[in-house]
């Protein structure tokens, strides 16, 4: 099959293809087909951010950024990716295979403490109080450093990780500062793959559009990423939506979008005045975030000397 745009005839269902699919027959022939979309195209679609000068960032058990290009950058950077939007444009995209699983973890240890009392929990309202606490925290994070490393990252050129929680001896070692340096840890090495766009090649971006469950507890997790990018960040009604409902999109527009290019048809046919919450960055908290992605990077060597270590 050749590579087509969005809102380009892909052909029809042929009868073979339809026995193929359905043998009870529900499917008919002739039914048209739009270009497909892996998991990147459908979620810029979804999140409305296939808009130059746009992005979105996926948040949950990985992590990645996409932002779509005025122009091509100005050189090759291995720790990012390029791919394109469904209707062609330039996107870089940071990837992280760590998420929030070692974040998890450790609200998952507070749920015992609270069962080992007696208590019965309630994962959202602990989770609310986790995260809403971290805001409390120093900008910085008062000397505490985390990683959330898992698995290796390509971003910081490790191929081993270990989840790892280390903090200096005069550390202000509060809870406000330990949700916060965790917080942060999710989001460390898409910031450092993201300052190489905004810092390094000075992409502009004019909105991010987060989604996934990083964003779950209202306002905590895009105040953060606002921080670590320092950049708006909108989280959309349609947050919880994914790749299945931006592929159905595109078939849609590929029926009824003709003459309309695909960002102006997703304004006016799908998202309309949804713009979503929008959280603008913190001048304080975008410092505290750069001086603990300095702390992250020159301790770097641990972590990697840990992912050799540390084998049981």
């Amino acid at each position: 099959p050749k590579v087509l745009n969005a809102g380009e005839d892909a052909g029809t269902l042929t009868a073979e293809g339809a026995e193929y699919l359905d043998p009870e027959g529900d499917l008919e022939a002739g039914i048209p087909m739009c270009p497909p979309e892996g998991d990147a195209g459908t979620g810029m679609v979804a999140t409305n951010s296939v808009k130059v000068r746009t992005g979105n960032v996926s948040a949950g058990t990985s992590f990645f950024a996409m932002v779509v290009l005025e122009k091509s950058l100005k050189k090759r950077h291995e720790e990012l990716d390029m791919v394109t939007t469904p209707d062609g444009s330039p996107v870089a995209m940071a990837h992280c295979n760590n998420g929030t699983t070692d974040l998890n973890g450790w609200v998952n240890l507070f749920k015992e403490y609270e069962e080992a009392k007696g208590n019965k929990v309630d994962m959202g309202q602990l989770y609310w109080v986790l995260y809403n606490k971290a805001l409390e925290g120093d900008k910085n994070c008062g000397g505490l450093l985390a990683y959330n490393y898992n698995a290796g990252e390509a971003i910081t050129g490790l191929n081993e990780g270990r989840p790892m929680f280390i903090r200096t001896p005069d550390a202000k070692f509060t809870l406000a500062n330990f949700m916060r340096t965790h917080l942060y840890a999710s989001l460390a090495t898409l910031k450092i793959g993201c300052d190489i766009l905004f810092k390094e090649e000075k992409v502009p971006v004019d909105m991010l559009y987060g989604h996934g469950g990083f964003f779950k507890t209202k306002g905590v997790g895009q105040k953060m990423l606002a921080a670590a990018m320092n950049a708006p960040v909108a989280v959309m009604t349609t947050a919880g939506e994914g790749g299945p409902w931006g592929m159905a999109i595109l078939a849609a527009y590929m029926l009824k979008g003709k003459g309309t290019d695909l960002a102006a048809y997703l304004a006016d046919k799908v998202f309309g005045s949804d713009a979503g919450e929008v959280v603008n960055p913190d001048p304080a908290d975008v410092k505290g975030f750069d001086e603990y992605t300095d702390a992250y990077r020159k301790t770097l060597p641990a972590q990697e000397a840990a992912g050799k270590l540390f084998t049981i």
